[in-house]
């Protein structure tokens, strides 16, 4: 099992904004090559860091008003949430060290 969970629409608020932890959140497409290959990568992370921050994908072709509200326009984007706000954003895929490096950065901020 996965421990990337999804996230839309209608639960987008209750699972990243009100969270009460750091969230990631994988705005991604199924035709996405990029996004396909950091999927793997997403799931190594929030085994690592389970607890310390929640990770999820949002399909933007199912969420384009999620995907319009924070300016996605090229996938993959991962946004960083932290207490209800974007703290950082990374384009394109990123392998373990970095979006590791990434979540750090989240944490300590």
């Amino acid at each position: 099992m996965s421990a990337v969970n999804s996230v839309e629409n209608g639960n987008f608020e209750s699972e990243v904004v009100q969270a009460g932890q750091p969230v990631v959140v994988d705005f991604w497409a199924d035709w996405c090559q990029p996004c396909k290959m950091l999927s793997p990568v997403l799931d190594k992370v929030a085994t690592q860091f389970n607890g310390k921050i929640k990770v999820l994908k949002c399909n933007v072709d199912e969420n384009q008003e999620l995907a319009a509200k924070y300016g996605v326009m090229t996938i993959p984007n991962l946004i960083f949430f932290k207490d209800g706000q974007v703290v950082n954003q990374a384009v394109g895929y990123m392998n373990e060290t970095q979006l590791t490096d990434k979540v750090n950065q989240v944490l300590s901020s």
